[in-house]
């Protein structure tokens, strides 16, 4: 049997534009189901995702919701979400979108390790650390 570890992001209600973001920044398929899906009968949540999953040609999952109904969103986090490998125009493209619209930490620039790396906070406030690895001389 395989084992994945998938990060899950939550929201307060804007699951769905931020997980069609992530399929614009990543690619892939993107499969949302709604609390009203599911029976939730409050008009006013019916339309908020309590599933979404993102499958990516690069071979990662993400996942999210909005936070359900009665229950408190976490304020917070001691999570970033951290994008890595060797394809430098793929990575680049990654940083691009997922900066754009929202703030950035450390720009993507070369760092003392010898790779590429930036972090960023995206529009949906989701922390992101992209890594570029360099090829070693």
């Amino acid at each position: 049997m395989t084992s994945r570890l998938n990060p899950y992001l939550s929201f307060g209600g804007d699951a769905r534009q931020a997980m069609e973001f992530y399929r614009d920044v990543f690619g892939g398929t993107l499969t949302m189901h709604t609390f009203g899906q599911f029976g939730h009968a409050d008009d006013a949540q019916a339309d908020r995702i309590m599933h979404a999953m993102l499958e990516t040609p690069s071979g990662f999952t993400l996942m999210g919701a909005d936070t359900p109904p009665g229950m408190e969103r976490p304020s917070g986090s001691s999570i970033t979400v951290s994008v890595s490998g060797d394809d430098d125009a793929a990575l680049r493209g990654y940083w691009e979108k997922l900066s754009a619209g929202g703030s950035v930490s450390m720009p993507l620039e070369k760092q003392m390790w010898g790779d590429v790396f930036g972090m960023c906070t995206d529009r949906f406030g989701v922390p992101w650390m992209v890594n570029i690895v360099q090829p070693q001389s």
